[in-house]
C-alpha cells in the first residue's frame, strides 16, 4: 500500500550538470492529505530555464506560480497552503518578494518564515520558497 505520491521526479544529475550530484528528488510528495513542495526557485519547472535573472520579484512570481501548479498537480490548492518558506540571498529583496507572495497569498493566511542565506543553488537565484499544503477529504 503506497501511503505517499511523488510529484514530478528528477534525479540532480540532470538538473545540475554543472555539479557532480546524484540525487533521486521530486518536486512534491503527497503524504496522509498533506502535500510537501520543494523549495521553488524562478525556474520553469517545464523547460527547466532560469526566469527573472537578477530581478527577485519576477523570480518569486515563477516560484509561486510553480508552486501552484504543483498543489493542483498534487490535488490541493492555493487556498490550502498552510505554511510558506521564503528564502532569500539579501534581506533588501524581501519587500519585493514579500509583495509579490502576498498577491498570491491573499486571504489564504498562511503561517511564513522568513531566512536570510548566503546563497541558493545556482548563483542566479535570489529566493526560493517551499510550501505546505492540505488536500481537503472532500477532495481526496
Amino acid at each position: 500500500m503506497t501511503v505517499h505520491r511523488r510529484i514530478r521526479p528528477f534525479n540532480t544529475r540532470e538538473t545540475y550538470p554543472e555539479q557532480n550530484l546524484d540525487n533521486d528528488l521530486c518536486q512534491a510528495v503527497v503524504a496522509n492529505g498533506t502535500v510537501y513542495v520543494r523549495g521553488q526557485i524562478g525556474q520553469d519547472l517545464d523547460t527547466s530555464e532560469s526566469v527573472g535573472i537578477g530581478d527577485p520579484a519576477a523570480q518569486a512570481e515563477q516560484a509561486m506560480a510553480n508552486i501552484k501548479m504543483l498543489l493542483e498537480e498534487a490535488g490541493s490548492r492555493m487556498e490550502h497552503l498552510v505554511k510558506l518558506t521564503i528564502y532569500l540571498i539579501d534581506p533588501r529583496y524581501r519587500e519585493d518578494v514579500y509583495r509579490t507572495v502576498g498577491r498570491w497569498t491573499k486571504g489564504v493566511h498562511p503561517i511564513s518564515t522568513g531566512v536570510v542565506v548566503s546563497a541558493l543553488a545556482r548563483p542566479e537565484w535570489l529566493c526560493e520558497i517551499d510550501a505546505i499544503a492540505v488536500i481537503p477529504q472532500e477532495e481526496k
